[in-house]
């Protein structure tokens, strides 16, 4: 009987590990079915534009105008000057933010001191969190009355306003992305250089960072895509005119701003003409996803075996090492590394200090927790949108982000084609711009499944939003479990489900914690996707079925009102606190998580 029993026991936990694996499978090729569909449904969308405008009219035309009947339809829809002015943006913003991200990462990886270290991965953190619309507001109250001052025109607003914001916003994502790269070049590198003569700066400029080549590629890229999707910061300071530029100040209007100036009142073909619109930004997207997967497949691993390998003749017995006498080029770029750290520093005091001295001063409970309608706007509608909008999100996302890592961890076979596919389509997810969510939640959530302006629209929305946030938190915390502790609970008898369920998950909780936290931190400062698929309305919310603002949205209307510039910056403050706390608690959960991962050593 008991030998029965135990066999009933081991068939049972057989059938429990091939549920588990199936719903594992399932949750990890849900990326791949969301990217699809939203390329499908986009592109759906926007035929009937390409046929009646024409393919070549659309993207070569050089006039939007798309109230003027009297024109021909292949001459009012033309948004060749949006794409050259999302291209010079974003050239002018990689100069920028892309130059000083990768000094920045230099500086962090080697030039900083221990004390200032944490410090400055504090700056780095809180600028890649502050929202967008902070950053845009920000902008347009303080740079772009600057550059009116030197402008011929008397307008700060143009391409250089929206360059120089997008490269404050994106240099956090370059800064991050080569530091990683830089760290991860074997210390031999580093150390060979050293002993064959070179000064520190010569062995980080000459041998690290040339090494780290194909991750700071990445690194810019990756910025290039943050900034190609950025819409709020740019509409509030590039000038939104759709023209070719002319000059730095040339008012210019990108096309993802192109989006959400017409989005409010188009129909028709003007419609279809913006959801082509966004289907031309998805694939120049997709192109910068394309060109990144083909340098990680390019990209060799580093070991100390090819460290420092001799050039040619260089490996010749008695042949004597050849010095250069003079590293100057070197110590002037360590020295750029350090001033530009000490700008990036400075850069986010001075952010935080402005909104602060503006803002806390206005902060009250009437304002916070105050009736809100059109007469008299306050941010308790924006208390419970968020909420709610958080809580939808996470409910969704979190249990497939959660099992798509374990599969992917636990599940696949590492370097297989099931995983370089689920990563690939994982990856895109997380780049593709904000409005095109938007695009894609208005039509899929709001028109094909009849949820309209919602906050259950949103929510959905915003779950896609933040689900490869979630799988790639998880899956590193899972990863960084060690492996005696997954053979201690099998060896107890227990089957693989049940051993993650039981031992892996757990000893991963401050990796799920932190990706919470950060999905939560995205939801806050996201504004684009909800205007079109939440609303953006005064009023506080009922249920899911209702319209609702978030922060982000709420500030975004106290702007644009012009009456409320006061509550703006109250909100920009409350915000930027936000973040500031978030911030706190993902490092506790860091601090905790290598806690443990010490005594589990």
């Amino acid at each position: 009987m008991e030998h029965i029993a135990n066999v009933k026991e081991l068939n049972q936990s057989s059938a429990r590990d091939k549920a588990a694996r199936a719903v594992f499978t399932a949750s990890a090729f849900f990326s791949v079915v969301a990217v699809a569909g939203i390329v499908f449904f986009i592109m759906l969308e926007s035929l009937p534009a390409f046929s009646e405008i024409g393919v070549l009219n659309f993207i070569f035309g050089t006039t939007w105008a798309p109230t003027k009947d009297f024109l021909p339809v292949s001459e009012r829809f033309g948004i060749l000057p949006m794409i050259v002015g999302s291209l010079v943006v974003t050239a002018g913003a990689t100069l920028v933010g892309g130059t000083m991200g990768v000094f920045t990462a230099v500086f962090l990886a080697y030039f900083c001191p221990k004390r200032l270290k944490a410090v400055f991965n504090q700056v780095i953190n809180l600028l890649a969190g502050i929202p967008s619309i902070v950053y845009g507001y920000f902008g347009l109250v303080v740079l772009v009355p600057l550059l009116a001052e030197v402008s011929p025109t008397n307008s700060g607003q143009g391409a250089l306003a929206g360059s120089l914001i997008l490269g404050i916003m994106i240099l956090p994502t370059v800064a991050s992305i080569v530091r990683n790269s830089i760290e991860s070049v074997p210390e031999a590198y580093f150390e060979g250089a050293l002993a064959l003569g070179c000064s520190r700066e010569q062995a980080v400029f000459k041998a690290v960072l040339p090494a780290a080549k194909s991750g700071t590629v990445t690194g810019v890229i990756m910025g290039i895509g943050r900034a190609v999707g950025e819409t709020m910061a740019v509409m509030m300071v590039a000038g939104n005119t759709p023209q070719f530029i002319e000059g730095p100040f040339t008012s210019i209007r990108t096309l993802t701003v192109n989006i959400v100036m017409d989005m409010n009142y188009a129909e028709g073909l003007h419609l279809q003409a913006l959801i082509a619109t966004g289907f031309v930004l998805l694939v120049l997207v997709l192109l910068l996803n394309a060109l990144i997967a083909a340098i990680n497949r390019r990209k060799k691993p580093l070991d100390k075996k090819t460290a420092l390998k001799p050039r040619d003749g260089g490996g010749q017995s008695g042949a004597a090492p050849v010095f250069k006498s003079t590293g100057a080029l070197c110590r002037g770029l360590k020295y750029a590394a350090v001033v530009v750290a000490c700008i990036v520093a400075l850069c986010l005091v001075f952010l935080i200090g402005f909104v602060f001295v503006k803002g806390v001063g206005h902060i009250s409970f009437d304002l916070l927790f105050g009736e809100s309608g059109n007469d008299k706007m306050t941010l308790r509608p924006a208390f419970v949108s968020t909420g709610m909008l958080i809580a939808l999100a996470l409910v969704v996302a979190l249990p497939i982000g959660v099992a798509t890592a374990v599969y992917l961890a636990e599940y696949s076979k590492r370097g297989s084609r099931a995983v370089k596919t689920v990563r690939l389509f994982v990856d895109t997810l997380a780049s593709i711009p904000s409005i095109v969510f938007g695009l894609f939640g208005a039509l899929v959530f709001g028109g094909l499944m009849g949820m309209d302006y919602s906050l259950l629209a949103g929510g959905l929305t915003l779950a896609l939003i933040i689900l490869p946030t979630i799988i790639r938190a998880t899956e590193e915390s899972i990863l960084a479990v060690p492996d005696s502790l997954r053979e201690a609970g099998l060896a107890l008898g227990a089957g693989k489900a049940r051993t993650i369920f039981k031992v892996v998950l757990p000893a991963a909780m401050s990796g799920i914690v932190t990706s919470i936290i950060l999905s939560i931190g995205r939801i806050v400062g996201e504004s684009a996707a909800l205007i079109y698929t939440a609303g953006a309305v005064p009023y506080t919310p009922s249920g899911y079925l209702d319209q609702g603002s978030s922060f982000a949205v709420m500030m975004w209307m106290f702007a644009g009102e012009g009456m409320y510039v006061d509550s703006a910056y109250a909100t920009a403050c409350i915000l930027m606190i936000f973040v500031a706390l978030l911030n706190l608690l993902v490092t506790l959960c860091e601090r905790k998580f290598r806690k443990k991962q010490g005594i589990a050593k």
